[in-house]
């Protein structure tokens, strides 16, 4: 059995598909990662807190003065963004100033 569909019907449809598939959004212009929760539960095993200045010293005694996500080596993307990627919280954006006791000290 064999359906026959007029090509104008069949050039409409490609047509109405096209236009649906161009308003999905594509992988080339995908949002921006989401920032981390502090309550997220690997931000909370890792200590992470958005300001260092925050950091509870006597729970995590490796914590030096100074230290924070931009001088760590686990912080990745553009230099001057407030918010970053990080190699230990993947798919999330940690804050510049945050620390976490994963925090390594750059090369």
């Amino acid at each position: 059995m064999q359906i026959s569909v007029p090509r104008r019907a069949l050039v409409q449809q490609l047509a109405v598909i096209g236009g649906l598939a161009a308003l999905l959004p594509s992988r080339s212009q995908s949002a921006e990662p989401a920032r981390l929760d502090v309550k997220d539960p690997a931000a909370v095993a890792l200590g992470y807190v958005e300001n260092a200045n925050r950091v509870d010293a006597n729970k995590y005694p490796s914590y030096l003065k100074g230290s924070n996500c931009e001088n760590c080596l686990q912080l990745q993307g553009t230099p001057g963004n407030n918010y970053r990627p990080c190699s230990l919280f993947q798919g999330k954006l940690v804050s510049v100033s945050g620390w976490c006791s994963g925090w390594a000290a750059e090369m």
